[in-house]
């Protein structure tokens, strides 16, 4: 038997190909076939790189604990993963349940792109949630980057986030354990 001597480890990026790699994904998780016995929000944006450029070629995923069990028709409830676009645009639809838990996350988001050797870990709030200031979550980021994390609401109901993944404006990402 041989000895495995690579030094490739088990966190590669995800280029260049993974729109087509992982379109299964998406289909399987496709936010307009959504099946849910919950209220629907939508939470858009965009993701950037380090130059405030538009990543085109990333994949985001969002969990949704809370939402699992309003979901089950869907292949895999609770969860959505979505290829960024062309301008780096992305669309979540969310199940929200008739008595979210104030100050949790929209969302739980797992982000992969390229440049990442590691995916990256996030989390959406909304902004117009009452229990933002008592959020234990909230409360490890200091309180200039908190706003990373808080999806506006938009006038037709939708909320608005973008991820920035370096600079000034870099989302705040979490390391779990």
């Amino acid at each position: 038997m041989s000895k495995l001597t690579s030094n490739i480890t088990t966190s590669q990026t995800i280029g260049p190909f993974s729109h087509e790699g992982w379109q299964w994904a998406v289909t399987a998780t496709d936010n307009t076939a959504l099946q849910t016995t919950a209220a629907t929000i939508t939470v858009r944006g965009a993701i950037y790189d380090g130059d405030g450029v538009p990543v085109n070629d990333a994949q985001i995923e969002a969990w949704l604990p809370d939402s699992a069990a309003h979901e089950q028709q869907q292949a895999i409830p609770g969860f959505r993963r979505q290829p960024s676009g062309e301008q780096g645009e992305f669309a979540f639809r969310l199940s929200r349940p008739a008595q979210p838990t104030p100050g949790e996350p929209a969302a739980y988001i797992t982000v992969f792109a390229r440049g990442l050797v590691k995916h990256q870990f996030t989390a959406v709030f909304l902004g117009d949630d009452a229990g933002l200031r008592d959020s234990a979550i909230l409360a490890q980021v200091p309180p200039a980057r908190r706003a990373t994390l808080i999806a506006a609401a938009q006038p037709d109901g939708s909320y608005i986030w973008d991820i920035h993944l370096q600079g000034g404006q870099e989302t705040v990402f979490f390391d779990y354990q």
